[in-house]
């Protein structure tokens, strides 16, 4: 009886532990991420994710006259009202909206490497939440930064009114997906 008491207390206290670990890094590492300065570019990648205004905010930022392109990543259903919208043609910027394979931030950094391939891309703008810009450095780092290409990260204006146990999620998906960009790297086809 005794024993089973220290082994659950033990156990709780490290749970405690490395839910206090992730937290305390997290927090730095990806809640405070940094966006990087904003600079003209060849086009602006949007990633896929919740629609919290980043499609819209692509946009403006191109009508700002930072590209003249912007690459709409659209893994979404083809009856999604808000990418119906936003890829609708335009006279001022060309729309691009593509669906990346496979679908992650992966397969996008890919699709942005064949698009600036095609239309001599060598610098892009890639928009994102705040917290997932430090994995999509580390993937577009992979997959298409090179001595002649670069990317711009920079993150949806927008605040995130997570709970503790939401945060806590989020990093440690954020953590998961490091690991496997590590472990996956990326196709050099």
């Amino acid at each position: 009886m005794r024993r089973r008491r220290y082994l659950v207390s033990a156990s709780m206290a490290l749970l405690v532990l490395l839910l206090f670990l992730n937290g305390a890094s997290g927090t730095i590492l990806f809640a405070r991420a940094t966006a990087d300065p904003l600079k003209k570019a060849d086009a602006i990648v949007v990633l896929g994710g919740e629609h919290d205004g980043r499609e819209a905010y692509g946009v403006k930022l191109a009508e700002q006259g930072y590209a003249e392109t912007v690459l709409l990543s659209n893994p979404y259903a083809a009856s999604d009202k808000t990418m119906k919208k936003a890829c609708a043609p335009r006279r001022d910027i060309r729309v691009i909206c593509q669906r990346p394979a496979p679908l992650t931030t992966r397969g996008e950094a890919m699709m942005t490497r064949a698009l600036a391939d095609k239309y001599g891309w060598t610098s892009v703008i890639v928009v994102s939440w705040r917290y997932h810009l430090p994995r999509a450095r580390k993937i577009f780092d992979q997959c298409f930064t090179s001595p002649t290409r670069r990317a711009i990260m920079r993150d949806v204006p927008r605040t995130y009114p997570f709970s503790v146990a939401q945060w806590q999620f989020t990093y440690l998906y954020q953590y998961g997906g490091w690991v496997k960009a590590e472990i996956l790297g990326c196709d050099a086809a």
